[in-house]
């Protein structure tokens, strides 16, 4: 599980490129990555993005808060000596890219060089993103077959949990997940890099490899005559197979204001899956097509929980009842899950989301529709606040 989050001005909140100078004083010696017990620390494409992650697999998330809460207060701690600190949310509300982008300059950067020179990194959807990527392991084809098409039948409800970025260029955004807009659009000039975000359905490691990869591939060719990018991570969907650790990784979660509503969005994400791979055959979830999975997910994109499910054949397969919107499918589907009930912190968060709506939908309810520049950093003091004491927005 990993999570990422901006680096930003103690004061202004403005972003501040010094992930290189908080890995370096952390570990003693110019670094891109350290272990720090549970939990690993590591640069990303933006170098005023951190990313905190479990140190290998975890078998149980509800003992993970307390270790990334101890890295986030290392890190802040660091970063104060820095006149700086971390910020939650999947994108700065403010950054401007064009301006204020800067890659990763160290070790790795030719893919990074690769990436820019392909596709102009200096936009939200490169430098001002930050989400929570879970992993979730196979075995074999059998079970890579029943993640993969579970996954893709639940993708599209992701951001009526986790959208938490209503605000881009310092405005309210037309869209409630700002940063799934930017995601979806960040690598058009090759559009088989990203396809439409949902993954086409594939029952094997080989039929992946016909169906996305090499297609992939051979579209980067022209662009990456090298091979730099000829890696199964150059997939930009929502969820991608990382057959180099036996886990299909999805990627449209939001980052949240605090660690344990990113572990309870999780938890529901796993929950759900689980009993969609459980419940459904995969054959028959492969039969519904990308294309309407992916017109769901622009919907929830654009209005969360509110968004319309307009197909019954859906819902029925996926086992949400009568529940015409993303966040009624949410609820009916939670009502199955039996671990997250267990672990009152995570069921607590979850509730609140399910009765107010995603964080960026209590955002927009706290700023209103034409916000000032000092009523952002005001409100955005506040998520600082939250992540520093794992406390909800509210």
């Amino acid at each position: 599980m990993e999570i990422e989050y901006a680096i930003v001005d103690a004061e202004s909140l403005d972003v501040r490129p010094v992930a290189d100078r908080l890995l370096e004083r952390a570990a003693g010696e110019p670094v891109s990555d350290l272990e720090r017990g549970d939990i690993a620390w590591s640069n990303e494409l933006a170098l005023h993005v951190l990313e905190l992650k479990t140190n290998g697999p975890a078998s149980d998330l509800a003992a993970l808060p307390d270790g990334f809460q101890t890295s986030i207060r290392d890190a802040n701690a660091i970063l104060g000596e820095l006149g700086a600190r971390l910020l939650p949310g999947g994108m700065h509300p403010w950054m401007d890219p064009s301006t204020e982008s800067r890659l990763w300059p160290h070790e790795t950067n030719e893919v990074y060089r690769a990436f820019d020179r392909i596709f102009g990194c200096s936009g939200h959807g490169w430098t001002n993103l930050q989400s929570v990527h879970v992993n979730l392991p196979f075995a074999d084809d059998k079970e890579f077959h029943r993640l993969h098409a579970a996954i893709r039948l639940v993708l599209p409800l992701a951001p009526a949990l986790a959208a938490s970025t209503p605000i881009v260029d310092g405005r309210v955004g037309s869209e409630l997940d700002q940063r799934l807009v930017a995601y979806a659009g960040n690598s058009r000039r090759v559009p088989a890099v990203a396809g439409r975000i949902v993954p086409e359905p594939v029952d094997s490691r080989l039929a992946y490899d016909e169906v996305i990869l090499e297609p992939l591939y051979e579209a980067l060719a022209p662009h990456d005559p090298e091979g730099l990018l000829r890696h199964e991570w150059a997939n930009a969907r929502g969820a991608i197979a990382r057959f180099d650790r036996g886990s299909i990784e999805i990627r449209l979660l939001d980052t949240q204001e605090c660690v344990t509503a990113d572990l309870a969005l999780v938890a529901a994400v796993v929950d759900v899956v689980r009993w969609v791979a459980d419940q459904v055959e995969a054959t028959d979830a492969d039969r519904v097509p990308t294309d309407e999975l992916a017109d769901l997910l622009q919907a929830s994109i654009a209005d969360g929980e509110r968004a319309r499910i307009p197909s019954g054949r859906y819902r029925d397969l996926l086992g949400a009842g009568r529940a015409t919107t993303t966040g009624g499918a949410w609820s009916a589907l939670l009502e199955r899950g039996q671990r997250i009930s267990t672990h009152r912190p995570f069921s607590a968060c979850l509730e609140r989301t399910l009765g107010r709506g995603p964080l960026a939908r209590r955002l927009l309810d706290e700023l209103g529709a034409g916000p000032s520049a000092d009523r952002l950093r005001d409100v955005y003091r506040r998520l600082c606040i939250c992540l520093e004491e794992d406390q909800p927005f509210e």
